[in-house]
């Protein structure tokens, strides 16, 4: 999995620093997160593909975070885009994004197919043979979901002596990275383990948008290699971050304990801050495993 952080900041855009939006690249598949304004920009900036990105997931309707989706949409238009474009996110976004293009007369000449979202519980709302994501029911002002993105076991991989050893067919190694028993060339029923190994551990990405301190998602994400965390507020403005639904810093990293995740990235910083170590200070002293977003950083795990 590789994660690009191409903004990270709340509410609005500055000359250095963006709103909500990230890529997420796992088993081939390039998802955009969220879309402040100002994302194509950002995805240009930082060499991403546009055709490759297929499936958008909006997390909720506040500006900050899907304001950048119709002009990356009108743009894909422009540069005469063919492959259907799968929208996720909360109802009533579909009637912002076609109420805009039809009031510009700028129908896309491709497929806009939009998954409106109303459940208050966890659901699949995609699957295909390597990946999975699960909507993370938050706690903000209005209707907003965190995304759980989880890789599917792959391949197994052959153990060559023991398969070689077993006397079996080349023709069956396929059948064996698979997971299958297979017959060797003496009519003899070979167990899979006994020749093959596990392919790589599947990863897990947890990003969880604009909430409030919210226990009940920890089930949700438990255990999850990498969790991202809101964390807009220091624990001096803890009776802000009350007020309007957002968490501190130090929450998001009792929920990163609580859940056992193998590491927190912060972000959405209120620009009232002037810089970041100071969120990073207050989240280890509960999780140690703190990473702070930044835009532009780049994460491999």
């Amino acid at each position: 999995m590789k994660l690009t952080i191409l903004g990270c900041y709340s509410a609005t855009p500055r000359i250095l620093t963006n709103p909500t939006s990230q890529v997420l690249e796992t088993k081939g598949h390039m998802f955009l997160i969220d879309c402040g304004e100002g994302t194509q920009v950002q995805l240009r900036k930082h060499k991403v593909k546009f055709s490759r990105i297929k499936h958008v997931f909006i997390s909720h309707l506040h500006g900050d975070h899907f304001f950048g989706l119709v002009g990356l949409i009108s743009t894909f238009r422009l540069l005469t885009r063919e492959a259907d474009l799968h929208i996720y996110g909360p109802k009533g976004i579909k009637e912002i994004i076609t109420l805009q293009m039809k009031l510009a007369d700028s129908w896309t000449n491709y497929k806009l197919i939009f998954h409106e979202l109303t459940s208050k519980e966890s659901e699949l709302i995609f699957e295909d043979e390597k990946v999975e994501v699960h909507t993370i029911p938050l706690n903000h002002r209005i209707y907003t979901n965190g995304f759980l993105f989880k890789e599917k076991a792959g391949k197994r991989k052959l153990n060559i002596a023991a398969v070689e050893n077993a006397n079996i067919n080349v023709a069956y190694y396929r059948k064996l990275t698979q997971g299958f028993d297979v017959v060797n060339e003496d009519g003899v029923t070979i167990k899979n383990e006994t020749v093959t190994r596990s392919g790589n551990k599947p990863k897990s990405y947890a990003f969880c948008s604009d909430t409030m301190y919210k226990e009940d998602i920890v089930p949700i994400i438990e255990n999850t290699d990498v969790l991202y965390h809101e964390s807009t507020f220091l624990e001096t403005q803890a009776h802000i971050a009350l007020r309007t639904k957002h968490s501190t810093a130090k929450e998001a990293a009792k929920i990163a304990k609580k859940a056992n995740v193998g590491k927190l990235l912060l972000g959405h910083y209120s620009t009232r801050y002037k810089g970041l170590d100071a969120f990073k200070a207050e989240a280890k002293e509960v999780f140690e495993a703190v990473e702070l977003s930044e835009d532009g950083k780049v994460f491999e795990f």
